[in-house]
């Protein structure tokens, strides 16, 4: 089960330390997996493999308009939020899912993003918009016929000894304006758009956000608890508190950063 909780607009800081503190309690089985989502006030972030060329502005100019600057620990480049755009971090621990082929009894990184790119693909397809994905790239991606792909839904997220935190976020009625600030994710051969600006009309967050739930559910074979605060997470059933050696050396390095 996949505990939800719908957070509103938060500042970048609180909700790192919130999930900081999520990973802590994941990783000693004292909670079951959680799914944080929520928007944020506006924010540019630097993954881990983040350029400093790919910040256009200066930082005066993004103090002027209110854009703060974050260094964070997910993989990726360089990335927006801000108002209507949905975020969602996971909080899962990776050995609670197998692989497709049930060969692996938890599931690998690369998987993961494939699934958080299915939960998105999903989302948008419940609101008639044709989304995939672009071979070598990371992310959801519009489908048009007469016009280059773009970029709906960005993905960076780290992992450490099997436990998720960052994640996603989906532009649906975010000011693109905002990604003329920086060169998302280092990416210049492909746009930043918006469910909005495809579609024609503003979306409800909520829904989406329900949206995005239902699809988490089906990706992910999950039952999914919406929650009111954190006080009513519950704990995990089932999941050791310690990894062997041998196994942890086996998937490789503790920390593993994607985007």
């Amino acid at each position: 089960m996949i505990s939800v909780l719908h957070l509103g607009q938060i500042d970048y800081a609180t909700a790192l330390a919130l999930q900081q503190n999520l990973v802590v309690r994941r990783k000693a089985g004292d909670i079951g997996d959680v799914l944080l989502l929520l928007e944020h006030t506006p924010v540019i972030t630097l993954g881990r493999n983040a350029k400093a060329a790919n910040i256009l502005a200066s930082p005066e100019h993004l103090s002027a308009h209110g854009v703060e600057l974050f260094e964070c620990d997910r993989g990726g480049d360089v990335t927006f939020h801000g108002p209507g755009q949905l975020v969602g971090y996971p909080i899962f621990d990776l050995r609670e899912y197998a692989t497709p082929d049930g060969k692996r009894k938890t599931l690998g990184a690369v998987d993961y993003v494939r699934r958080l790119e299915e939960v998105l693909i999903r989302t948008c397809a419940t609101y008639r918009l044709p989304t995939g994905r672009i071979s070598g790239l990371t992310g959801v991606w519009t489908q048009p016929l007469d016009a280059p792909q773009a970029k709906v839904a960005a993905i960076g997220v780290h992992i450490s000894r099997f436990v998720t935190s960052h994640g996603f976020a989906l532009n649906v009625n975010t000011d693109l304006s905002y990604f003329d600030l920086i060169i998302p994710c280092g990416i210049t051969t492909h746009p930043v758009t918006s469910m909005a600006k495809e579609l024609g009309r503003e979306l409800d967050l909520n829904s989406v956000a329900e949206a995005v739930s239902r699809s988490f559910g089906q990706v992910f074979s999950s039952q999914m608890l919406w929650l009111e605060s954190l006080d009513a997470l519950a704990p995990t059933v089932g999941v050791p508190l310690q990894t062997p050696d041998n196994l942890r050396q086996l998937h490789g390095e503790d920390d593993i950063f994607l985007a």
